[in-house]
């Protein structure tokens, strides 16, 4: 079973870095706007149904992450000389291979000129040391327990996965990549956590793709002051719709009964998306001038919020769909 999977990893990603070299051949040969759409749509479905060649829960988690939400995404946006694909002069085709394929971006052009800091060793350190004690068997704790530990572990597994795929392509390619984390614990705030902090690379990738659309057709609605709240709220949804669809590769019955089980995902999303809107709303009402809270106070309600919808909502749709951070699937 082990060999099959390995096969099946090799041709999945054999084939994704295929289509990964023609949509760079498109780049090259059609102009930007619908016919090179048009041109990009095969790969863009291929790399949807892609997962479903997989059979490992972690396997499928981290492949349908990077390549048929982050890839596809980064395709669309390509399509129309956009996102981390398109650059002035064109990227070669080794970059633009690791940028289709990898949830990274390259530092050169920061936006507002702010550049973000370096990789930190040290804190991968931590975190590897904190993931390791995390291992122990679950099942020996009470129900809570488990999943606040599972939690915290898919947290830690996640920094250091991104981390370690910053690190090594940062090497082989020579070139600044932006940092995948910003110290997320740090928060003040959800839109802090969303926007600055947590998964820059999504963050980025989301803002491009499905904000700036979403706030300039609002803007025609409501006008551009209260159009940001809308957008934000749509940019949730769209989140949670694609957290949906990884749970629904994870899920070996992929029956569409066996989908509707699973939308806790898109609550969570929901739930932090209202809580950013209104984040936003109040500051456009009141244009406060300072923090209200003390820092060391607003970072641990933050988190304590995250944490807790996340307990509540994200991690009992990871089980239901599989997930074992102990057992082999």
């Amino acid at each position: 079973m082990m060999k099959g999977e390995i096969n099946n990893s090799i041709m999945v990603w054999s084939v994704a870095t295929i289509l990964f070299w023609y949509s760079y051949k498109i780049g090259k040969n059609v102009p930007k706007g619908i016919r090179r759409l048009v041109a990009l749509f095969p790969p863009i479905i291929i790399l949807l149904l892609l997962p479903k060649r997989l059979t490992n829960v972690h396997l499928i988690y981290i492949f349908s992450f990077s390549h048929s939400w982050l890839s596809t995404f980064k395709l669309l946006l390509f399509s129309f000389a956009k996102g981390p694909l398109s650059s002035n002069p064109p990227h070669c085709l080794s970059h633009f291979l690791f940028l289709a394929a990898l949830p990274i971006k390259f530092q050169h052009k920061i936006d507002n000129q702010i550049k973000l800091p370096s990789l930190n060793w040290f804190d991968f350190v931590v975190l590897s040391i904190l993931a390791y004690f995390f291992l122990p068997s679950y099942e020996n704790k009470q129900s809570f327990h488990q999943v606040t530990l599972m939690c915290l572990h898919l947290y830690f597994g996640l920094e250091i996965f991104l981390f370690l795929i910053t690190a090594i392509t940062r090497k082989l390619l020579q070139v600044e990549l932006e940092k995948p984390f910003d110290k997320p614990y740090l928060s003040t705030s959800l839109q802090d956590y969303w926007g600055r902090r947590w998964n820059i690379m999504v963050t980025r990738i989301l803002h491009t793709s499905i904000y700036k659309p979403m706030l300039k057709a609002f803007s025609h609605v409501i006008g551009r002051k209260w159009a940001p709240i809308p957008a934000v709220l749509v940019t949730f949804m769209v989140s949670g719709f694609m957290h949906e669809l990884m749970f629904y590769y994870m899920k070996h019955d992929t029956t569409w009964k066996t989908w509707e089980l699973c939308w806790d995902s898109i609550c969570f999303f929901l739930i932090h998306g209202v809580c950013v809107a209104l984040q936003i709303a109040y500051k456009k009402i009141f244009k406060p001038k300072h923090d209200i809270l003390p820092r060391v106070v607003s970072c641990t309600l933050t988190m304590a919020f995250v944490i807790f919808t996340g307990i509540w909502l994200y991690i009992p749709a990871l089980i239901r769909c599989g997930v074992s951070f102990t057992q082999k699937s």
